[in-house]
């Protein structure tokens, strides 16, 4: 789940209502986890708020990525999400139930915000989260460690779908812009991409590379480096190009490295 580094200075998702705005693993065991990102991505810990069960990531001490060690106590598949920001966690799930979506999880209480696990209407799951958001947030933001990508059957269709459900599109200050470029529609805020939908997916696919999903990148310098220590350390490699590495951990959560480039 979404987790604010614990900064006092913090504002709200409300002034970046409909954004991508953390992503988040669902795991079994933290020290399984935290020992396999750190040696895969070079990452360092702390405590988050949300409780002993959850962490943060730090990457050059920005934060990068949450981690909930709820796999197991609510059920849940181990895996990467994305999540975006909500004014209301509970007009968020209306409005994906109205869709055709589906509610996994909540909206729960989460202090300082409340947060829900959903699918789309061709089962890729995400989550919302309203409430606070830290200063460490922002440096994630501008620095973009991580990307977000929807394998999806039809991606207009996936647009109109999440366009509906944030809003956007539409007007206002810090709104974002829905535009197509090449294959993929994009979705841009403040000049940045914030996430891109791409066509292609199958829904019935045993494969859950290929089956309808939302992709999370993180940048790194040297992609092989990253897939090497993967499998030292208890993953696996997916696929493995030149720029880009499909990764799984050592619990079986997909994962991708993609080389630090303009996007």
């Amino acid at each position: 789940m979404p987790s604010p580094s614990g900064a006092t200075d913090v504002f709200s998702t409300h002034s970046v209502y409909g954004t991508p705005c953390w992503v988040s693993l669902t795991s079994r065991d933290l020290g399984t986890t935290e020992e396999f990102y750190g040696a895969v991505l070079g990452w360092r810990w702390r405590p988050a708020r949300l409780g002993e069960r959850f962490r943060l990531a730090l990457k050059d001490g920005t934060p990068v990525a949450g981690v909930a060690a709820v796999a197991d106590m609510w059920r849940m598949a181990v895996a990467w999400t994305p999540y975006f920001a909500a004014r209301s966690a509970d007009e968020a799930v209306s409005r994906v139930q109205e869709r055709g979506g589906t509610l996994a999880v909540g909206p729960i209480s989460l202090p300082p915000g409340r947060a829900a696990l959903l699918a789309d209407r061709d089962g890729a799951t995400f989550g919302v989260w309203e409430g606070e958001l830290s200063t460490g947030w922002l440096s994630w933001q501008r620095s973009q460690p991580s990307f977000i990508r929807l394998h999806t059957r039809d991606a207009l269709d996936a647009a109109i779908f999440y366009g509906e459900v944030f809003d956007w599109g539409a007007t206002g200050e810090g709104r974002t812009e829905v535009v197509y470029e090449g294959d993929e529609v994009v979705l841009r805020g403040d000049g940045q991409v914030l996430a891109c939908i791409q066509s292609g997916a199958l829904g019935s696919a045993p494969d859950p590379t290929i089956r309808p999903h939302w992709q999370v990148h993180f940048t790194v310098t040297d992609v092989e480096v990253c897939a090497d220590a993967a499998e030292r350390h208890g993953g696996s490699v997916v696929a493995l190009r030149d720029d880009e590495a499909v990764l799984r951990d050592n619990e079986g959560a997909l994962f991708t490295v993609t080389a630090r480039r303009g996007r």
